[in-house]
This record gives C-alpha cells, sequence and structure tokens, in this order.
C-alpha cells in the first residue's frame, strides 16, 4: 500500500467513519442470517480492496466506487458459504410421526401427481417467458437463457461460466441478470392487470 493510500485509509477515513461507512452497506444482508460484526469485517476488507484499486480518473466517487466494492466482498463471502453448506439426503431423518416412527424428506416429498402438475406449470411459465424475452436486449437475452436453461434442452449455467464466455466479470453478469428479471417481472406484472 502506497502513501497515498495509507493517507486515505488514516486521515480522510478514521475508524468511525470506516466502520460506520461498512455498517451501512452490510445492513442490506442483515437478513442472511450472518453475524453483523462479521460482514463488518469483510466489508472492511472490500472498503480496503476499493481504496487500493481506486483510480480517480475514472469519474467515479471513491464512497460510491467503495459501496459496490464492500457489497461484492460481502456477496462473495455468502457464496463461498453457500458452497460449503452441507448436502442434505432425501432418506435422512427429519423427526417422528406420532406412533414414533422416522420421517424422511423423501416420505413427505411430492406425488407423482405433484410432480407432472409441476412440470406443466413449469412449461407454462417457460412460455411466457419465451414471450417476453423480446423486450430484453441481446446480452441480457444471452444471460438469462443461460443461466435458466431456456433453450431447448439448455442446462443452467452458473454466474461465473457465462462470465467466462462472455468475457466479463462475474459481478457484471450478476448486474445483467437483476436488470433483466426486474423488466421480465414489470412485464408479467403488466399483463397480469
Amino acid at each position: 500500500m502506497n502513501f497515498y493510500h495509507k493517507v486515505l485509509l488514516y486521515v480522510i477515513f478514521d475508524e468511525s467513519s470506516l466502520t460506520s461507512g461498512c455498517v451501512h452497506n452490510v445492513k442490506k444482508f442483515d437478513n442472511t442470517g450472518e453475524d453483523l460484526e462479521d460482514l463488518i469485517s469483510i466489508g472492511t476488507i472490500g472498503l480496503i480492496k476499493a481504496i487500493e484499486s481506486f483510480q480517480t480518473g475514472k469519474g467515479t466517487k471513491l464512497a460510491t466506487f467503495a459501496a459496490r466494492c464492500i457489497e461484492n466482498e460481502i456477496l462473495m463471502h455468502l457464496r463461498s458459504l453457500k458452497k460449503t453448506r452441507k448436502d442434505v439426503s432425501l432418506h435422512d431423518p427429519i423427526g417422528t410421526d406420532k406412533e414414533g416412527n422416522e420421517i424422511t424428506l423423501i416420505d413427505i416429498l411430492g406425488t407423482e401427481a405433484d410432480d407432472v402438475a409441476e412440470k406443466v406449470q413449469l412449461k407454462i411459465e417457460k412460455s411466457k417467458i419465451y414471450k417476453n424475452l423480446d423486450i430484453l436486449d441481446d446480452r441480457e437475452k444471452e444471460v438469462v437463457v443461460g443461466r435458466f436453461g431456456l433453450i431447448a434442452g439448455g442446462e443452467e449455467r452458473t454466474q461465473r461460466e457465462i462470465a467466462k464466455e462472455l468475457g466479463i466479470s462475474r459481478s457484471y453478469v450478476s448486474r445483467i441478470e437483476k436488470r433483466a428479471l426486474m423488466k421480465l417481472y414489470h412485464e408479467f406484472y403488466k399483463a397480469k392487470r
């Protein structure tokens, strides 16, 4: 870290404003069930990364850039936690019935009739999405189709896979996906009125 960055860290941001800036951005993630202090620590790492990589000539304010970096750092942390969570078997016991017999997930999951109804509903929803894909620009279409496997026999792909294919960052794919889904949501909402 060069002298300029240290000045930014220790003079412009005193300890309390550094923490309060992180806390402000961390509040969005309060509903994740993660410890607030852990999220603040991760947000602080994002802030430090922002300060280290901030370029004044780009026309972006440091606060705006830092907020995005803090959010991205927390999102990456939450994604890594999802990957490490334990897989659950359908045959693991989850409780007991009135007679004291063990109940497993497979016991309470839907029957074949439910599966058929779900497949029909999914097909109807996909056809609605196909009709509304025209409101998206080409890149948004590409991201949504890739993420949700909307082409015939298509497989759902991760944001990271799509980012690599398109030559952009995973966080940019996430923003494109979010924007596209909001457009589709508003189109569906308009159609229901």
